[in-house]
């Protein structure tokens, strides 16, 4: 889809969604495709965070856990995730970390399987997940198995061997997109539970873990959901499984009356079970302010103009850029809201567009990403970018030594 400046110009006036990027604050200059790794600041966090610290802190002291509800914010923050990501209220807590989070629920799937030892994954999945499953089998077992395969084959792959299936539901470096509730209907019929990673997910599509009838979720809250640099992750636990616990991370916010102060662990029969410490007050607030922007609009509504500004980026890249080869899916429902090229030169290309204002990443060992936020990212964006990924790739501009310095974050 070839479109002038003034075609583009129409679709930003005509865009339905525009209006919600004036609840960002976005730097001068930047155009800001690294969404799907760190969302853009909110507007309204930083006022919410100085109350939080000033004056809830600041003048109420240790009595913030009540008179602010402090405490309430895992359960409080983790229903209005739940609302994103297709769950019922009371079935999703906001706690911790995404690879604290994996472990629990794979040792809980494990103690819930326990004449089966496979967790199955796929070679597209993020390596954390597999790091955590790795130090599990090491910690309780050498029978457990994780067992990989090519990401087209986890269907086939599911059998009776299988306790548990761990799968990303977009991956992160192609961003081609599995189909949850087909894979979640194959594991059931073989006896397996099916666990997913929305790190990808959360806030820039629909997601449907009920209707697919999923028996955990785990997600991050950085990306999509704005909320932060090491804002804290999700876990979702099927109603089902909530009076199972196997959470082997007995921490007393997980107990059934962590002020009762039993000396013997009593877990909770909700999903509270899957808390462990005392709650990231500060952190989860920022979050809690970062998903007002939500109320404003649909899932539906964002995906459809995330299609239409990777459909554009493409177009227009494939169009300038013939170099790059599209590591994507095609189908812009079968990947979620990025949009991925292989170079052999990729991480050189990668700082020289970040140099000129083009934020997108690097993942090795040749992908360049580029993610597309819909609550903040514009047509004209689009085209811009294009525009300087083509002078950067067409005069070699990237070959540059300092370029070429990796940094520790890619």
């Amino acid at each position: 889809m070839e479109l002038d400046a003034v075609s583009i110009e129409q679709k930003d006036q005509q865009d339905q969604l525009a209006h919600l990027r004036q609840h960002f604050s976005l730097p001068e200059g930047v155009i800001y495709l690294d969404g799907n790794s760190l969302g853009a600041l909110p507007s309204n966090v930083s006022a919410v965070l100085q109350n939080a610290v000033e004056e809830q802190w600041g003048q109420s002291l240790i009595k913030g856990w009540n008179c602010h509800n402090w405490i309430d914010l895992p359960s409080r923050v983790g229903n209005r995730i739940a609302k994103l990501v297709g769950a019922d209220e009371g079935t999703l807590i906001c706690a911790d970390s995404t690879s604290l989070n994996v472990f629990k629920v794979l040792a809980t799937a494990i103690k819930l399987r326990p004449d089966r030892k496979v967790i199955l994954s796929d070679t597209g999945n993020f390596p954390t997940d597999l790091y955590m499953a790795q130090g599990l089998k090491e910690l309780v077992s050498d029978e457990i198995e994780l067992r990989l395969v090519a990401p087209e084959d986890v269907e086939d792959a599911l059998d009776e061997t299988v306790a548990v299936m761990m799968i990303t539901e977009v991956d992160y470096r192609t961003g081609r997109k599995h189909d949850m509730k087909a894979l979640t209907q194959k594991a059931h019929s073989v006896g397996a539970l099916a666990l997913w990673d929305l790190c990808h997910s959360a806030g820039a599509f629909p997601v449907h873990l009920k209707e697919a009838k999923a028996d955990f979720a785990v997600g991050c809250s950085y990306k999509y959901l704005n909320g932060g640099p090491g804002a804290p992750a999700f876990v979702y636990v099927a109603p089902k499984h909530q009076g199972s616990s196997g959470n082997p991370l007995t921490g007393w916010m997980g107990h059934n009356a962590p002020f009762a102060f039993d000396l013997g662990y009593a877990p909770s029969v909700k999903t509270d079970q899957m808390r462990v410490g005392t709650p990231q007050v500060l952190a989860m607030t920022a979050l809690n302010a970062a998903l007002d922007v939500f109320d404003h609009t649909t899932l539906e509504a964002l995906q459809a103009k995330s299609i239409e500004l990777s459909e554009l980026f493409i177009s227009e890249i494939q169009r300038r850029c013939p170099g790059l080869e599209l590591a994507s899916p095609t189908d812009p429902l079968k990947r979620g809201s990025q949009v991925s090229f292989s170079h052999e030169h990729g991480y050189p290309i990668m700082q020289a567009l970040i140099d000129r204002g083009v934020i997108g990443d690097f993942r090795a060992p040749n992908i360049i990403r580029f993610g597309f936020a819909p609550l903040y990212l514009s047509f004209a964006d689009v085209l811009k970018a294009a525009e300087i990924i083509e002078e950067v790739i067409a005069g070699n501009l990237w070959d540059k030594p300092q370029y070429h310095q990796k940094s520790k974050v890619t």
